[in-house]
């Protein structure tokens, strides 16, 4: 027999608890909060119910004591023959008092499923104890037992009713006996009771829904301090959580430190391989290079000579790429700020286009961080500001500034001859050249681009209004 129904059909409720109890971005406060307060309203509606329903009956226990005490008295006090049957007024004063509120009546089944009165209290005057239709059929099946219920009096008082049959000496028919007293004194107390006992247990509901909240918060005080940790380090506010944490989460912790150094050894290793790799290949590359140059012009040796540019091109283009990506892994915990790396590039690229009398305004929030490493940083800009040096007529605008969803925004602009819309897609492809007379080897904006790739942000071209191309940079920004 194969296990394979019986595992999915077994395990198919507790998925479906689990999705509504733990479903995926909902907040556990919330859910543990909203679980208590649940059964604590559940446990005190349960609880009021119960006590209004048991004050309740306590009353119309009491009630039914007196009249039990009613219908014996008049057990005891009616004379009865198969011709007649007299009960004399009993003393009790509320029975003699004309709608007082306590009734009695003596009578008979009449054979039609109703009963016909014999003999009524004073304080009835010539009206009537109501009769249920079922009552005569409750009475003789519970025959000698007394059946209480209620209904509305002759001035439209509630009543509490108590009724039996039973035989007497001397009468071969049986004798109904009923008695009614006025339940609204009952009512008003159960209903002041009722009111009394939900507002205590709503003020005690409020208080437990607190407490569980305060009991919630403090609880969960470590997790939200974990998670704080936690957003810090992806943040690049710290390399590390340092805290220490209770027993049940201090394991979490501690593997999250772990998975951390286990990614800086991993990223470590691999700029270890990518240092070994680029001296591997640019020793030979070079040694290649200058046996080219230092022999005759010959066809051979010059397309040696570029062919081994190239290829020394492509290298430094993929090592770059590779060290890039394993520093935007390793990015936790780094902040480079921006004013400091575009003053340096302003400063050292004015000097190397003094000649030509560049001039580069920048500006930048002091407090304006990119979450990564400064070495990329400087590749990137230093790379996209040369490039505006490069084919500007005198000067070179730099803004930069954060756009509010979690990333740093930088602008280079040049007063130059731009770009063709057509030609804005080409520059940005490995070795592009629109020049082929402008020095460099047609790698610098696509290494720029892989970069910016690396740590998810984007690169944009577009025409500036100083004339020339504008550049829009956006990269993650560390927070301050």
């Amino acid at each position: 027999m194969s296990d394979g129904p019986v595992s999915d059909a077994g395990s198919a409720a507790p998925r479906r608890m689990g999705g509504w109890l733990l479903r995926p971005g909902k907040s556990l406060t919330r859910r543990l909060i909203w679980l208590a307060a649940g059964w604590i309203v559940a446990a005190l509606v349960v609880t009021g119910l119960v006590l209004t329903t048991q004050f309740q009956e306590s009353g119309l226990r009491r009630l039914g004591g007196v009249l039990n005490t009613t219908i014996d008295s008049l057990v005891v006090a009616t004379i009865a023959t198969d011709s007649t049957v007299t009960t004399p007024q009993i003393m009790d004063q509320k029975t003699l008092e004309l709608s007082s509120g306590k009734y009695w009546a003596v009578g008979e089944l009449n054979g039609a499923g109703g009963v016909r009165v014999l003999n009524r209290s004073r304080s009835i005057w010539d009206g009537e104890i109501p009769v249920p239709h079922e009552l005569p059929g409750r009475l003789e099946a519970a025959f000698g037992q007394t059946i209480t219920y209620n209904a509305t009096g002759p001035i439209g008082e509630p009543l509490r009713v108590a009724a039996t049959i039973k035989s007497l000496p001397g009468r071969q028919a049986p004798i109904v006996f009923l008695a009614a007293i006025d339940r609204s004194e009952i009512d008003t107390d159960t209903r002041a009771f009722a009111r009394l006992t939900w507002i205590s247990l709503a003020l005690l509901g409020l208080g437990l829904v607190s407490a569980v909240f305060i009991q919630v918060r403090i609880g969960l005080a470590p997790l939200f301090d974990l998670r704080t940790e936690i957003s810090d380090v992806r943040k690049g506010k710290a390399a590390r959580i340092e805290r220490s944490y209770p027993l049940e989460i201090a394991p979490l912790a501690n593997q999250v430190n772990r998975l951390l150094d286990h990614n800086q050894e991993v990223v470590e290793r691999q700029r270890t391989h990518v240092g070994n790799l680029a001296h591997a290949l640019k020793t030979p590359l070079s040694v290649m290079l200058a046996e080219a140059g230092s022999g005759d012009a010959s066809p051979l040796a010059d397309i040696v000579r570029r062919q081994t540019e190239v290829m020394k091109g492509q290298v430094d283009h993929h090592l770059r790429r590779a060290r890039a990506a394993a520093r935007a892994a390793h990015g936790l915990g780094e902040r480079t700020p921006i004013a400091e790396v575009l003053d340096e590039m302003a400063v050292m690229l004015e000097r190397v286009f003094q000649d030509k009398g560049v001039e580069i305004d920048w500006r930048a929030p002091d407090e304006l961080a990119f979450l990564g490493e400064r070495q990329d940083l400087q590749e990137i800009l230093g790379n996209l500001i040369e490039n505006a040096c490069k084919w500007c007529g005198h000067r070179v605008r730099i803004t930069a500034g954060a756009n509010g969803l979690g990333q740093m925004v930088a602008v280079i602009e040049d007063d130059g001859p731009g770009l063709a819309v057509d030609q804005r897609e080409t520059v940005l492809k490995r070795g592009a050249r629109l020049d082929e007379d402008a020095p460099g080897s047609g790698l610098g904006l696509s290494i720029v681009e892989d970069l910016t790739r690396a740590y998810g942000g984007r690169l944009t071209l577009a025409a500036s209004d100083m004339g020339g191309l504008k550049v829009v940079l956006e990269l993650p920004a560390a927070e301050g």
